[in-house]
């Protein structure tokens, strides 16, 4: 049974749903139904934390908080804004976030990361030592990248430069939806880009993400890069564990 010091809060903000709920560190399970509410549009950084104020609220819980935002956030600042209003660039989230529950302590995290963090301690990299690259498929391609459990925040892969273009205008779901690209095809985007990122940072494995990570038995074995990809396990939890972890530790990039 979890002891108090055990569990945590996170929220994930997304450009569809703002989730959260407590979360047993033990574990990496969340201890009671997830809470969401539709994500406010516009997505103001006033709107989004009220939303966020009214989960804590809901939940009842009174410790600290983390939080994703689908930014890079850099000493608690979001200095992006991708699936929210543009407002949130340059905006105090901690101290914004922080104000609205009363002044209680508040980590704040690009969503990618926080995602990264849980898969490495909870998901399908509970097992790997070394350094793990998550990478969420989607819109964009997300990116985490941990050794040995140790975050480097902000890494931002997608934007990274792969034969004259950005890795997610290559290889991102969203391209193979687009293209109307075959899983073959769309894989041997993948394969490159994956390809440039080892490279580079000689991961001991990836572990993909995102939505199309659902239908990873039909294209992950399509793959012909040298490191191992594994598809993530804990799916819609992920972020809000990640975010959870990091209020625990007090993690602000």
């Amino acid at each position: 049974m979890a002891t108090q010091a055990d569990l945590s809060f996170g929220i994930d903000v997304g450009g569809s749903g703002v989730k959260g709920g407590i979360v047993d560190l033990s574990t990496g399970e969340m201890t009671h139904y997830r809470l969401k509410i539709e994500t406010p549009h516009p997505a103001t950084p006033e709107a989004v934390v009220s939303t966020i104020a009214k989960i804590v609220d809901q939940a009842d819980w009174d410790g600290p908080v983390g939080v994703t935002l689908p930014c890079v956030v850099t000493g608690g600042v979001a200095r992006t804004a991708a699936n929210v209003d543009k407002a949130w660039i340059g905006t105090d989230a901690r101290a914004l976030i922080s104000e609205a529950l009363g002044g209680r302590a508040v980590a704040v995290l690009n969503d990618a990361d926080a995602a990264g963090l849980a898969e490495d301690k909870y998901g399908a990299g509970k097992e790997v030592e070394g350094v793990v690259i998550l990478a969420t498929f989607g819109t964009g391609i997300g990116s985490a990248l941990l050794n040995r459990g140790v975050l480097v925040p902000n890494t931002e892969f997608g934007h990274m430069e792969v034969d004259g273009m950005e890795a997610e205008h290559r290889a991102a779901a969203s391209i193979k939806t687009k293209k109307n690209l075959s899983f073959e095809q769309w894989a041997e985007e993948v394969s490159l880009v994956l390809s440039r990122y080892e490279a580079l940072l000689w991961p001991d494995l990836f572990i993909a993400g995102g939505g199309i990570s659902r239908d990873s038995e039909t294209w992950i074995p399509l793959l012909t890069n040298r490191t191992p990809v594994v598809p993530a396990t804990l799916e819609n939890t992920a972020g809000i564990v990640g975010a959870a972890m990091a209020a625990q530790i007090g993690i602000t990039p």
